[in-house]
């Protein structure tokens, strides 16, 4: 940037330009601080307590800017279930790639250069149609329980398998997601919801069973006769909108 800092486009917004998709935002990756990004744009507000993130109002957008996070470092903080609860720890950007869930997800785009930087063959993935996450999966579902249900929707939306090794341990670690806080929950199951792909998003929550700790009722209301028909065109309906 003008101010000597870098910056990339990460995470969603580039996986949707490869797969020739529209994103619908954008997230920038920086080695400038909230701080000193927040006195480089006017219209910038510091979010967050468990991670700092600065909003950039740019018109009608919201661009979200977070900065290279550490792979460890003594600000972390975790529950005794593993999950991470505090972390404001900076470092370089091959830590904040290893630190990201999905492979997908990790491939930083530098505007300027045109230049694509890939840290863990998150392009071999996208071509195979393949949803792989970085490090070991157990672990990272015990940092944040919320990555079970990324992990659908996103194989859901975007008609991707999960890698074998992912996917394997989620349906004995549906049970942390009683640990996570009914606000992100709330969040992360409107997403699956308005993602165009609820119908998907839905079967494969039961596949996995993570519904139990997300929808309790939803066993009840399956229970009965033609509620999985009546479930199913309420969910095809918001598909279609």
């Amino acid at each position: 940037t003008r101010r000597g800092f870098k910056a990339y486009i990460v995470g969603g917004a580039v996986r949707d330009l490869l797969l020739g998709v529209t994103p619908k935002d954008f997230d920038v990756a920086t080695d400038a601080t909230p701080e000193q990004v927040k006195r480089c744009q006017r219209r910038a507000i510091i979010i967050g307590r468990r991670f700092k993130l600065v909003h950039v109002i740019f018109g009608r957008e919201i661009i979200e800017c977070s900065t290279f996070r550490a792979l460890e470092g003594a600000g972390q903080r975790k529950d005794a279930t593993g999950r991470v609860i505090s972390d404001n720890v900076f470092g370089e950007m091959w830590e904040d790639a290893a630190r990201r869930d999905f492979t997908i997800n990790a491939l930083y785009y530098d505007p300027q250069t045109q230049e694509l930087l890939d840290y863990h063959h998150g392009f071999e993935d996208i071509a195979a149609k393949r949803l792989r996450m970085i490090g070991d999966p157990e672990v990272r579902y015990r940092e944040d329980p919320v990555r079970m249900m990324r992990a659908v929707r996103i194989a859901a939306k975007l008609g991707f398998s999960i890698e074998p090794s992912t996917e394997r341990p989620i349906p004995k670690m549906a049970v942390l997601l009683e640990n996570v806080p009914s606000a992100r929950l709330v969040d992360e199951v409107l997403k699956l919801l308005t993602c165009g792909h609820a119908v998907a998003c839905m079967a494969k929550l039961r596949a996995e069973g993570l519904h139990k700790a997300l929808l309790p009722m939803l066993d009840i209301i399956l229970s009965e006769p033609d509620g999985e028909e009546f479930l199913m065109l309420a969910l095809r309906r918001t598909d279609e909108r």
